[in-house]
């Protein structure tokens, strides 16, 4: 199992932010976010400290959603010309995606292209320390060795694995995560739903990361409605949850809702946890055949009613619709055309599925047409 070394959880934990960086011995910080975790004075929360704390840093808030090949390079530039020693990134999957991949370029520069660190690169070295602060609760990126970045010239999404990228220190702060809107809420926490239910099915996955993941799911199927709604504990209960399915996830792999997912934000910028909302349930439907009881320990947590006398292929409809009316419950849309999916772009966003590196963890194998069909149907 590979996690953070050190984590943080509950209000106010950014504020072991000033004392980890001391007893470290750091002596100057990168923060890596976006102009618009800046403007809603979130990144502010985490820079005051600094300031309170004479801490130097420099900001670099140029992170856009889905970062792309040329994002992570002009960070690289950035962090090199400041000289910091560490970076500390805020935000959600995006800054800290782009940390990661920045962070691991500054130590491994024979990477620099970005492009080669696509899939399992073999960097000898581990990323310049990272403090990660997240402000939604779905991505879970603080505690995995996984990030997403955009090939803006082929159109793509690349997935990277590497145990030298994970931060050492995470601050779940839930007061980081208070002003997220209701729309941001529930696509995060519905990622985070993905990321449990994928994590708990996929052929990697071990009595271990099934604890975590059984768990994850009943506290998303428990607290995300009300956390939409604005919910102060569900909204911290949301940030632990995520965080569990982040440290089983991270460790076994995903399955066909990611792979499916990473080609709409690629070709249409749809929010990760969007893409992911609007495929999970009827991706459920597709694997149900092949998940062994797993269908029903997903139904006894989400509440449904005679789970344990139910049969097999009753106890499996019935978790493919708790799920499908969460997402409905919580505004996901149930098409993917109204994420801007055009009909005839399905047969090559389809390969780039079919060859995402999430697929093969899928506990059943799909062909091309198969992932074709899926689309198609959630036209």
């Amino acid at each position: 199992m590979i996690l953070n070394e050190t984590s943080y959880f509950g209000k106010g934990a950014i504020e072991a932010i000033v004392p980890e960086f001391k007893n470290r011995g750091f002596k100057k910080a990168a923060v890596i976010t976006s102009d618009d975790l800046v403007e809603l004075g979130l990144a502010g929360k985490v820079t005051t400290l600094l300031d309170a704390a004479g801490i130097d840093y420099e900001l670099f808030g140029k992170i856009v959603p889905n970062p792309t090949v040329k994002n992570v390079k002009d960070g690289v530039e950035f962090v090199k010309n400041c000289k910091a020693d560490c970076i500390i990134t805020v935000g959600g999957g995006s800054p800290m995606d782009t940390a990661k991949a920045i962070a691991i370029i500054i130590t491994n520069p024979e990477f620099e292209d970005v492009l080669s660190l696509e899939g399992v690169a073999d960097t000898k070295k581990p990323c310049l320390p990272i403090f990660a602060v997240p402000t939604t609760s779905g991505t879970a990126a603080e505690v995995t060795i996984n990030y997403v970045i955009t090939d803006e010239d082929k159109n793509r999404k690349f997935v990277c694995v590497d145990p030298h990228d994970i931060p050492i220190v995470a601050f779940v702060d839930s007061d980081m995560m208070a002003k997220m809107p209701a729309s941001l809420a529930a696509a995060t926490g519905m990622d985070a739903m993905t990321h449990a239910i994928e994590g708990y099915i996929t052929k990697g996955a071990w009595e271990m990361t099934d604890m975590m993941h059984i768990k994850a799911i009943e506290i998303v199927g428990r607290s995300l409605r009300d956390s939409v709604k604005g919910c102060e504990k569900c909204r911290e209960d949301m940030a632990l949850a995520q965080y569990i399915a982040g440290m089983g996830f991270s460790n076994v792999g995903l399955g066909l809702v990611h792979a499916m997912a990473h080609p709409l934000s690629a070709w249409y910028d749809t929010p990760h946890g969007v893409a992911c909302a609007s495929l999970l349930p009827t991706v459920m439907k597709f694997n149900k055949d092949f998940t062994g009881e797993k269908y029903r320990d997903i139904a006894r947590v989400l509440g449904v009613a005679n789970w344990d006398t139910l049969s097999l292929e009753d106890v499996r409809n019935e978790a493919c619709l708790a799920v499908d009316k969460l997402s409905k419950d919580v505004g996901i849309p149930a098409t993917i055309s109204e994420l801007g999916v055009k009909m005839e772009d399905i047969p090559k966003i389809a390969q780039d599925a079919f060859n995402d590196v999430c697929a093969p963890g899928n506990p059943r194998e799909a062909t091309l047409e198969e992932i074709i069909e899926l689309y198609k149907s959630l036209m």
